[in-house]
């Protein structure tokens, strides 16, 4: 099994997972195990697109026909 060493952790950090630790009756190195093995096993984050696909995957999709306007447009005026 691997290990892996922290260091620069500072005070507040390192007596929160104290806490932590004994609020789960585990040890610190325990703890940290633990929170590390949740995090890295959680569904990686997915962008927009992604998900808008997936809700379309749900509805059992749509077609959609989509014409590119090509007419020439007229620049704002900003002033």
């Amino acid at each position: 099994m691997a290990s892996v060493i922290v260091r620069n952790l500072s005070e507040s950090t390192h007596r929160a997972l104290k806490a932590r630790a004994h609020e789960h009756g585990r040890s610190m190195e325990a703890e940290i195990r633990t929170i590390l093995n949740e995090t890295v096993a959680r569904e990686p984050h997915r962008g927009l697109g992604a998900l808008l696909t997936s809700i379309r995957q749900e509805a059992g999709g749509f077609d959609v026909d989509v014409t590119r306007d090509s007419s020439i447009y007229e620049p704002v005026d900003l002033s």
